[in-house]
């Protein structure tokens, strides 16, 4: 009898409802403290035990106060405890007293949670520029350890700002007979573009990683996820990803030579995609997830930047909105990317017509291709035809609702 060994995300097996808890020893909670009108506005990840922890953060050359306090601490032991989120605020742009109050968060929660300072990260999304209300963050820390308020879709909520839906996911596989579990948890909406999105993410896993690999892991997959969305071309200055690795599965130390390494990675990548989707499919305003797809490429990062510079593309987001198979802002896109390409091979589709071959347009059923651009999905593929490299981005649509909220989003 022959047995096919199964492929890496063949390996993969989809959590229910998974959650940023859905791994073993870790927690989550969110409160109400009034940073935000009547809603959810701090939250708090931890673990039972100190988790070796990676990070990515935004390219933005202005960094907000949490986010240089939490790389300093990431960078220092690797290790990271419990994570402090507060919404409505982003505690960026506001000088030493925007650090102090940073620093101060981290010293109430370690003595709350009678930890390390320096296994504390703390993370701050909202408007910029305005001082930390810190009687609020002070009040959120009052609940880190209240069992009543340990609720992991209340830390979904408490991070969001202008997002509509939370975003979720876990997933399990089995590595040296363990059920491993990844889980991830992020917010985003609006300032969303490629190098680190208005975004933050947090990933977990029972397993154990070492540092090295688990930071592979983390930059691995936000190169192809994450730094792959788009919604309205602003990078934000407290953008991050964090991942913990707990290691309380007591699996072999996964390393990038341990013999399931690659099926770990690609648990790891699904979590991290499953959640960019969900940004980009969340983005403000939006009606519908646009993913462009390059194929044919001679390197992936020129597909990358093909891609991106596709779904970045406004006028390519409105014709989108308006369900216009307008194909020539899609090309027109493909130009400007600074790739260098054979016109003449080009190739793109519009779901599964093509309407364009040989860097000309061709007829199409128009009334067919409507039928795919009003779907909530839409996806545009180009074949560039010069290699064999190819990359995936996600964004979305842009609608008269974009403007409208970010038109009053203060008030």
């Amino acid at each position: 009898m022959v047995t096919h060994k199964k492929t890496p995300i063949q390996a993969v097996h989809v959590v229910e409802d998974g959650h940023v808890t859905s791994p073993k020893g870790f927690t989550a909670g969110g409160v109400h403290t009034g940073l935000r009108k009547a809603v959810l506005d701090f939250g708090w990840i931890h673990s039972e035990i100190p988790a070796t922890a990676a990070g990515v953060y935004t390219l933005n050359s202005f960094q907000a106060a949490p986010l240089k306090l939490t790389k300093r601490h990431v960078d220092k032991i690797r290790k990271i405890q419990t994570i402090v989120v507060n919404s409505g605020n982003a505690n960026s742009c506001t000088g030493e007293d925007g650090m102090k109050k940073a620093q101060a968060t981290v010293e109430l929660t370690a003595k709350e949670k009678n930890i390390d300072e320096h296994l504390v990260a703390v993370a701050s999304t909202g408007i910029i520029g305005v001082p930390l209300p810190f009687g609020a963050i002070k009040k959120g820390i009052s609940y880190l350890n209240d069992p009543l308020y340990q609720k992991v879709t209340d830390f979904e909520r408490a991070i969001l700002t202008t997002d509509i839906e939370t975003k979720h996911v876990a997933v399990e596989l089995e590595i040296d007979s363990k059920t491993i579990t990844i889980g991830g948890a992020a917010k985003g909406s609006g300032m969303i573009h490629p190098n680190m999105a208005t975004m933050l993410a947090f990933i977990t896993t029972d397993a154990a990683v070492d540092n090295e690999s688990l930071e592979y892991a983390l930059k691995s997959a936000t190169n192809r996820t994450f730094n792959m969305v788009t919604v309205d071309g602003d990078s934000s200055t407290n953008d991050m990803v964090l991942a913990l690795a707990n290691g309380i599965q007591e699996n072999l130390l996964l390393t990038k030579n341990h013999p399931q390494w690659n099926e770990f990675l690609a648990g790891f990548q699904y979590v991290c995609e499953k959640l960019a989707k969900a940004i980009a499919r969340d983005g403000e305003g939006a009606t519908k997830l646009i993913e462009v797809e390059v194929l044919g490429a001679k390197t992936v990062k020129a597909a990358q930047a093909i891609a991106k510079s596709v779904v970045s593309s406004n006028l390519v987001k409105a014709a989108m909105y308006g369900s216009d198979a307008n194909w020539g802002r899609i090309i027109s896109a493909i130009g400007y990317s600074n790739q260098k390409i054979e016109p003449e091979r080009v190739e793109i589709s519009i779901g599964d017509t093509i309407v364009v071959e040989k860097g000309v347009g061709i007829p199409f059923d128009e009334a067919a291709v409507i039928l795919t651009l009003v779907k909530d999905e839409v996806k545009l593929s180009i074949d560039l035809q010069q290699g064999s490299r190819s990359a995936t981005a996600w964004g979305c649509d842009l609608s008269y609702d974009y403007i409208r909220i970010n038109s009053s989003y203060r008030l």
